[in-house]
């Protein structure tokens, strides 16, 4: 049987007979790759493209019907993946809720606990209840690392569209929950122009390391119109911080971009200064906020006066 001939819908062992595939064939495509885990025990082919609707369809497979998806799980749900890198190279369980009072789930792939949970908290998606992607971020901003957490936060503002106010009407639940500190700081930070997570990471850094908040996505125009775009700008000072990441800065022809664009700045009198994932990396030895902040200490010294020669 070639991969085209599987069915291209989530399956389980269990439910893969339904498919009209057998427990041996089953294993045989797992083994092969033609069958990839989505979610702990739920395996899809692996050409089919991960929508929504599949994602809910997985979750469907192992999420009882008491339980909502909240957390990590419902921000994947939602299009955004949050799981560390160390975590990935087995499929991490769901993450999983159930309203005060209701037994928790016992499944193996599933971490399950209490919530308190308004009707307004979750939706329910193609018989999935899912946390609001609002909820979310404010869940994810009381458990996560502080990194991680604002590009979460970042992340769920743009693919979802809700707002500051939005959060800040649901801030007063979360009154001495463990995290709402570190939620109350993050809050006014969180700004859905950032395009990835390291970006986020990146604000952050300067923010913490006592710079004011930079402009993010910045624009440069040539003879009026926006020509260049900046990932962080302190554009009066016309410092430029951007992040190379391996996905849109590593061929050829994106480094030359890269190498035009920028001497096209210095050559206007910007000071670029790019980061990388190297940089954040505890074995670093550059700490490239000193950079940023020398250039700032730089662009607001005083003129000197100059005094004529009698």
């Amino acid at each position: 049987m070639e991969i085209q001939d599987l069915p291209a819908v989530p399956m389980t062992w269990g439910s893969a007979r339904d498919h009209g595939v057998a427990a041996a064939r089953f294993r045989r495509a797992v083994r092969r790759g033609q069958l990839v885990p989505v979610l702990h025990g739920v395996f899809l082919r692996a050409d089919v493209c991960l929508t929504l609707e599949l994602k809910l369809a997985a979750a469907a497979l192992v999420i009882c019907a008491d339980s909502v998806a909240c957390d990590r799980t419902a921000a994947w749900i939602w299009g955004v993946d949050v799981h560390a890198m160390g975590e990935l190279d087995v499929v991490p369980p769901l993450e999983t809720c159930v309203l005060s009072g209701q037994r928790r789930t016992e499944r193996r792939q599933v971490r399950g606990g209490e919530r308190q949970l308004l009707p307004s908290d979750w939706v329910l998606v193609d018989g999935v209840k899912v946390t609001t992607p609002v909820r979310t971020a404010m869940d994810l901003g009381c458990l996560l690392p502080r990194r991680s957490t604002l590009a979460a936060m970042d992340a769920l503002m743009r693919a979802q569209k809700f707002s500051h106010a939005d959060m800040s009407r649901l801030l007063p639940r979360y009154f001495r929950r463990r995290g709402v500190v570190q939620l109350r700081e993050l809050m006014p930070l969180v700004d859905p122009r950032a395009e990835s997570q390291p970006e986020s990471w990146t604000r952050l850094e300067l923010i913490d390391s006592g710079m004011p908040v930079p402009e993010v996505q910045w624009w440069v125009e040539v003879d009026g119109i926006a020509t260049y775009r900046i990932d962080l700008a302190y554009p009066r000072a016309k410092i430029a911080i951007e992040y190379d990441g391996e996905e849109f800065h590593s061929s050829d022809e994106d480094k030359q971009n890269d190498k035009e664009r920028r001497a096209w700045l210095e050559a206007h009198g910007w000071t670029v200064i790019v980061v990388d994932r190297l940089d954040f990396m505890s074995s670093s030895e550059r700490f490239w906020p000193a950079e940023v902040s020398a250039a700032l200490r730089a662009a607001q010294q005083r003129p000197r006066r100059h005094f004529p020669r009698g």
